[in-house]
């Protein structure tokens, strides 16, 4: 047995020796990774980002042997998906409702970094590697959800689409680029899905660059301060445990969906086949993309419009500098606290405006929430910067670890 044992210990050397896939691993995600030792719950949903994304492309593979990209059998093809290949419903509500879960994970993700700080010097790169993940996620989610070619995936193209034709000059140009022609057509459905296809695989090289900007200045932590390596465990075993749980957690939600629930989150006009000829009374994106449609639809000029909703997602590219406090972490910042439950809230209400007819009082308070949005960002954050007066900040993370521990025994 000794003689088996070192034959292949002398085997792993010699291949770790020519490709160290182990060693790598574990500089990166082992007990050679060193992260701080108070890291809360909030830490593992990056994790769970990364288990959505391999889900997601396990399923779509499946997917994409059996589905066919042309507007007279897409239809039927998913039809038959979900009738008559083996599991072919499963891995169908499992690929459709992981895209709604994968943004629930990916969001929870970008609100703890703003809370925590997390885009702040010396971070700046992982955030910008991050919002680029997101984009191109909401690329990837607008491409897959017109290749059911139903009712309410023709018409978000449709309407999607045409935004692009508000561009000065060069907006004609793209939108008959993504059309392939004169209208949304057999053209459009093919570059959809080969688009579809390929940006996963990009989001898979965004992410590894996002590992490697965060393994240069580390992880941050709840404080915002910076630990001391006396403060520090490895990443595993500690925080691969941490991951296990949550990841049972995550899959026990999404499997009660994908079983009980397929259909929740969708759109039932999704399963009456696309007619151009047919326009429905309400064309509405999925519930991700809502705050960004009710931003669209709060302006009146189509091409403000255009602007303000891809400037919510672009001004985020410049909150390291927006925000003008030196303190990081929302625990010692108590008015930024307040404001941030507000932007939560405003952000949540531009969701469920989003859902609504463009009419009334859902169209009021749409203007309202967006133009909240913008100050939020523009105004508050860095005026608060300026006039707050932060709570005292300890010298490492130990002070509020041992402080929270002792509070809770007493």
């Amino acid at each position: 047995m000794s003689d088996k044992k070192g034959q292949f210990r002398k085997a792993f050397d010699w291949c770790e020796e020519r490709l160290p896939i182990v060693g790598f691993i574990d500089r990166f995600i082992g007990t050679k990774y060193l992260t701080p030792r108070n890291l809360n719950y909030f830490w593992n949903f990056g994790f769970l980002a990364l288990l959505s994304l391999a889900l997601m492309i396990i399923s779509g593979l499946f997917l994409s042997m059996h589905y066919t990209a042309h507007v007279d059998h897409a239809f039927d093809s998913v039809e038959r998906i979900m009738r008559d290949v083996n599991y072919g419903w499963l891995m169908r509500y499992f690929h459709a409702n992981g895209a709604s879960f994968f943004f629930i994970v990916v969001y929870v993700h970008v609100f703890r970094g703003l809370y925590y700080g997390s885009y702040k010097a010396p971070r700046e790169v992982i955030w910008w590697v991050g919002l680029l993940i997101l984009f191109a996620m909401m690329a990837a989610a607008f491409l897959g959800y017109v290749l059911p070619w139903g009712q309410m995936s023709f018409w978000a193209a449709t309407v999607i689409t045409n935004l692009f034709s508000a561009l000065p000059w060069v907006g004609e140009s793209i939108t008959s680029l993504l059309w392939g022609g004169f209208s949304v057509d057999n053209p459009t459905l093919n570059r959809f899905y080969a688009l579809h296809f390929l940006i996963p695989f990009v989001i898979c090289a965004l992410v590894a660059l996002h590992f490697w900007a965060l393994h240069i200045p580390g992880s941050g932590n709840p404080t915002g301060v910076e630990p001391a390596p006396g403060e520090k465990i490895p990443f595993h075993p500690y925080y691969t445990a941490k991951d296990t749980f949550t990841i049972g957690l995550f899959m026990l939600a999404l499997l009660a969906v994908v079983f009980w629930a397929p259909n929740m989150l969708g759109h039932p006009l999704n399963y009456v086949k696309a007619d151009p000829l047919v326009t429905p009374p309400h064309i509405v994106p999925e519930w991700y993309f809502l705050p960004y449609y009710a931003i669209l639809r709060a302006v009146p000029d189509k091409l403000l419009g255009v602007l303000a909703m891809f400037g919510s997602i672009f001004i985020l590219f410049i909150l390291p500098w927006l925000d003008t406090s030196r303190v990081r972490s929302a625990m010692f910042r108590p008015v930024f606290r307040v404001f941030f439950w507000i932007f939560v809230a405003d952000c949540v209400l531009l969701t469920w405006c989003g859902a609504q007819l463009a009419e009334g009082w859902p169209l009021l308070l749409s203007r309202i929430a967006t133009f909240w949005y913008f100050v939020h960002l523009l105004v508050v954050l860095p005026v608060v910067g300026w006039l707050e007066k932060p709570t005292p900040i300890p010298d490492g993370i130990e002070k509020p670890t041992t402080a929270s521990i002792s509070s809770a025994h007493d």
